[in-house]
């Protein structure tokens, strides 16, 4: 099964966007309006990703979210795999935030 692709500059400003990095690499920096649920824990809280609007999956490069975005459309969702991850993310400026108190970054 091919899973859809988007470049980051292309992802709509009002997407639902599902960050599945780990923890430590979240409170580093994410997209403001992102959902975080690491990809450790996608079986478990899938019911917190809506069945109803295209998905968006993000992570650091773009390989973890290949496989959660694969995972969801097998499930009968919609979802969009961000090439590049935060990497191209924070590449082409998009906004972030950290949880730190510190300027964002890609962890």
């Amino acid at each position: 099964m091919t899973v859809p692709e988007i470049e980051a500059n292309q992802v709509p400003a009002d997407a639902f966007l599902l960050d599945v990095r780990e923890r430590e690499e979240w409170v580093a920096g994410h997209a403001p309006e992102a959902v975080h649920i690491p990809m450790s824990e996608i079986q478990g809280r899938v019911a917190e990703v809506p069945e109803d609007r295209k998905v968006y999956v993000v992570c650091r490069s773009g390989g973890r979210s290949l496989q959660v975005a694969a995972w969801l459309n097998h499930l009968g969702r919609e979802a969009v795999n961000v090439g590049g991850g935060m990497q191209s993310w924070e590449f082409v400026r998009r906004p972030m935030v950290s949880e730190t108190g510190q300027p964002p970054f890609v962890a």
